[in-house]
């Protein structure tokens, strides 16, 4: 599978409808007036699939990953797997004539043979941020050979931000302090350090991530989780036994004693919408500056 990994150019965009990439790699020339003809596509992360649609060319996809739960229609179609823990056979038995796979798909193995089979696998890299998205939609739609289609999502997405962010500056919420809980396992907190998706959409919705010694999500002690002192706990949407209910938050003393206990101040947002950092990433910071201002 020849593999074709869209970095981001210096002025973090792509389009035009006569776009080409020359992959040096291999020798291959990929015209976006070609790529519009090719179908039985699968799609592999759950902001790429919502992209495909939101391009209107989701009639091209064949299977997803079983991230790709957006839009519903989505679920109709076969899931080749975990998009962390694929597998080649079953990504190859559906028949693809294109790949389109968000960065971090794996494992590595798998990824590399998808890599050396005959066909074509693109990489789309995954930034948190406002120009990751834009840039996620450019990418998406030139391995789609839709540029034009593309540049007027991502104005329209942009725009969203635009509004979205405005009111978090017009309705400030005074920093709250949020701590981001991946998992409860055991009694123990798996939250979200900098360099994370969540670490970034709690600061474009206006609220402070209070885990900031350590990158990445991993295991939080008891008393770093006391010291940090947390007004807000946010969690995905959910459903899984790792998730934990609010009396399972407050059951841990850790907790018991932070003004999110006290206010029993707990916010769930869809994980997809929350993390996902796609086309509905406005959506996403206007629904958690809505939850830390009180909803108001």
């Amino acid at each position: 599978m020849k593999r074709l990994s869209f970095r981001p150019n210096p002025l973090g965009l792509v389009h035009g409808a006569g776009i080409a990439f020359f992959v040096a790699a291999f020798g291959w020339q990929v015209h976006a007036e070609q790529q519009d003809k090719v179908g039985n596509i699968v799609s592999i992360g759950g902001s790429i699939t919502e992209i495909v649609y939101a391009l209107d060319q989701q009639h091209r996809l064949i299977a997803r990953d079983t991230t790709s739960v957006y839009p519903p229609e989505a679920l109709s179609m076969p899931d080749v797997g975990y998009v962390r823990a694929l597998s080649p056979e079953g990504v190859l038995s559906v028949g693809p004539e294109l790949v389109i796979a968000e960065e971090g798909a794996g494992p590595a193995t798998a990824v590399d043979v998808l890599r050396k089979s005959s066909i074509p696998y693109v990489d789309i890299p995954e930034t948190d941020s406002r120009a990751g998205v834009l840039e996620k939609i450019h990418l998406v739609g030139a391995a789609l050979g839709v540029p034009e289609r593309a540049e007027t999502l991502a104005q329209k997405v942009d725009a969203d931000f635009e509004n979205a962010i405005a009111a978090v500056k017009a309705r400030p919420v005074d920093q709250r302090r949020v701590l981001f809980v991946l998992s409860l396992q055991g009694g123990r907190i798996l939250a979200a350090g900098t360099n994370t998706g969540a670490d970034a959409i709690i600061g474009l919705a206006g609220g402070t991530n209070v885990i900031q010694n350590f990158a990445g999500y991993k295991p939080v002690t008891e008393e770093a989780i006391a010291a940090a002192q947390p007004d807000v706990i946010l969690m995905m949407e959910r459903r899984t036994s790792h998730a934990g209910t609010n009396d399972d938050l407050w059951k841990l003393p850790a907790l018991a004693q932070t003004p999110a206990a006290r206010n029993e101040a707990v916010v769930r947002i869809d994980g997809l919408l929350l993390l996902g950092f796609g086309p509905r990433t406005p959506q996403a910071i206007s629904a958690l500056h809505s939850a830390l201002s009180g909803g108001s």
